[in-house]
């Protein structure tokens, strides 16, 4: 078998991969939890004929009999509840300080018309949720936009669902059909860094290895290039043209790290007419209070100005490009988490 991968938009794209390439697959959804749980409500795993398999629903405490269940539902269809029982002992394995139950819904595919769309929709960052009926598998992807059409017959009403995308929370809903998984998927957090400097070498990888969507934004080809940063997407163009084409949303961090007024300047303006919950800029404090006096000329009205987080990054006393790209992404985790002040 290959190694889980445990990015829950990841393997809806492996299971389309799958059937696509005629393969039959299997889907497991955490749907509830108590006590302690190595994954959350959401996390999902996924099967296919070939014992291939993608995700993850217990960080491997019972992950074993899970996949043989899913074996199980791709010969029987529809889709079963399991509920697993952890003890105190076994917890201890898989990092846990005490036993709990997980409840996981596994689910086959008779049409993956549902998955299509909740694919497109990842790809164009909109929330939207699956649902799948907890006893016959009947699936259907719901978003905010086709909430009212496109409710399949005996699903939660309306209500139920749109909480669950607007608050972003899965899980089981009752219907007078039966129980359903409401499994939201929100868009990926995603970071644009502004300057490829020594800082950015050591934040891009940093980043993407926490789960973010990394994009490097500068115009300077000398300074944006592969060979400097393999492996991440590169924008070789001014910040302010980029933020034009692809707006930062409001799961979107903006980090400036030029130094350069006349590239952070326009990205902070086009940043903070944004919805971006962290602008951060690098720069000490005369540094910024130089900048927020720039911007104050250019209209930028002190409220929106207040959102700038300068000078970058939790204090942790590092000074290393190194330590500083560690101080910044903790920040963005804090401010994503909600525990930051004034979040």
């Amino acid at each position: 078998m290959r190694s889980p991968r445990v990015d829950a938009e990841a393997v809806i794209g492996q299971v389309l991969e799958w059937l696509a390439a005629g393969r039959q697959a299997a889907l497991a959804t955490v749907v509830s939890t108590w006590g302690s749980s190595p994954r959350p409500v959401g996390s999902q795993l996924a099967v296919n004929d070939l014992d291939e398999f993608a995700g993850s629903v217990s960080g491997g405490c019972v992950e074993g009999d899970v996949i043989e269940q899913c074996r199980r539902i791709m010969g029987d269809g529809g889709a079963s509840i399991l509920e697993y029982q952890v003890a105190d002992e076994r917890a201890w394995e898989v990092g846990l300080t005490c036993g709990g139950t997980v409840v996981i819904l596994v689910n086959t595919f008779t049409d993956v018309t549902a998955l299509q769309t909740l694919h497109q929709c990842q790809r164009q960052r909109q929330t939207a949720a699956l649902l799948i009926h907890c006893q016959n598998g009947q699936q259907a992807t719901i978003t905010a936009s086709t909430l009212g059409a496109s409710l399949p017959a005996g699903s939660p009403d309306l209500v139920q669902v749109q909480e669950r995308l607007t608050t972003g929370t899965s899980g089981l809903l009752s219907a007078p059909g039966g129980q359903w998984c409401c499994r939201v998927f929100q868009p990926p957090f995603r970071l644009v860094v502004v300057g490829a400097v020594h800082i950015s070498q050591a934040l891009v990888p940093m980043a993407q290895l926490a789960g973010l969507d990394v994009t490097l934004v500068d115009p300077r080809t000398a300074f944006a290039n592969s060979a400097r940063f393999p492996d991440a997407e590169i924008v070789t163009d001014w910040p302010d043209r980029y933020f034009e084409r692809r707006p930062p949303d409001a799961a979107t961090a903006v980090v400036l790290l030029s130094h350069d007024p006349k590239i952070d300047d326009p990205a902070l303006i086009a940043a903070l007419g944004s919805p971006a919950p962290y602008v951060g800029a690098l720069g000490s404090r005369k540094t910024h209070a130089r900048r927020l006096a720039r911007l104050a000329e250019a209209g930028i009205a002190s409220a929106e100005l207040a959102r700038i987080h300068a000078p970058i990054g939790l204090d942790l006393g590092g000074r290393k490009p190194a330590d500083i790209a560690i101080a910044i992404l903790a920040e963005i985790v804090s401010v994503r988490s909600g525990s930051a002040d004034g979040l």
